[in-house]
């Protein structure tokens, strides 16, 4: 009786988390980092601001775990979808794509508030460098496994290529650029790209 009343409470904190978690992105989306607050998010998601406490001490801290909340989800679709890639020079461009649908939208959006603001908040930026980095990092050993045969400090070179691209772009598509323009530079990347796999992967003369 003990165990299943701890069960649910745990459940109960869960969803708790869950929503604080989910209404930060949410209002970081909608209405900018400057005018999110963790009152703002508390009404969002239903909850008390005595109960927000109890799981998030700081709204830095809130942030943080939000970005990596958004993440852990973007991560493991990224992974099931890379895993499913071919091999050689298509499976490149494929992943290719699969990046910039990964760090582009609701994702790109967020991380862009919270990188602006985190210039001039130290406990902000603090808090949200090591979620940035253990994205790249678990998404570059997916990448990697689709390399194949390209030595991994030419996968390493090309997937962080990529991923620069692909946030500059992203912010281009916030700032209203011309989606058409994107979407040449993209595939004009991927050229590039499915070329320098080709050479770094050919067999020596």
């Amino acid at each position: 009786m003990t165990a299943t009343a701890h069960r649910t409470q745990a459940q109960r904190r869960e969803q708790t988390r869950t929503a604080l978690l989910d209404a930060t992105i949410d209002c970081l989306v909608d209405l900018g980092y400057a005018r999110t607050s963790v009152q703002e998010i508390c009404a969002h998601a239903g909850v008390s601001k005595g109960a927000a406490q109890h799981h998030f001490t700081t709204k830095a801290e809130l942030m943080a775990a939000a970005v990596e909340h958004l993440t852990t989800k973007l991560r493991r679709r990224l992974a099931a979808s890379l895993d499913e890639l071919p091999g050689g020079g298509s499976g490149v461009a494929a992943a290719i794509d699969l990046l910039w649908t990964g760090y582009s939208g609701t994702l790109s959006t967020a991380v862009t508030e919270l990188w602006v603001a985190a210039r001039t908040d130290p406990e902000l930026r603090a808090a949200i460098r090591p979620v940035d980095r253990a994205l790249g990092r678990a998404t570059l050993e997916h990448v990697t496994q689709v390399a194949g045969d390209l030595p991994p400090e030419r996968a390493e070179m090309l997937f962080w290529l990529t991923v620069n691209l692909t946030r500059g772009l992203a912010l281009d598509a916030e700032l209203g650029g011309d989606p058409n323009r994107r979407r040449q530079l993209l595939d004009e990347w991927k050229r590039i790209a499915v070329l320098l796999y080709q050479d770094a992967t050919a067999a020596p003369s």
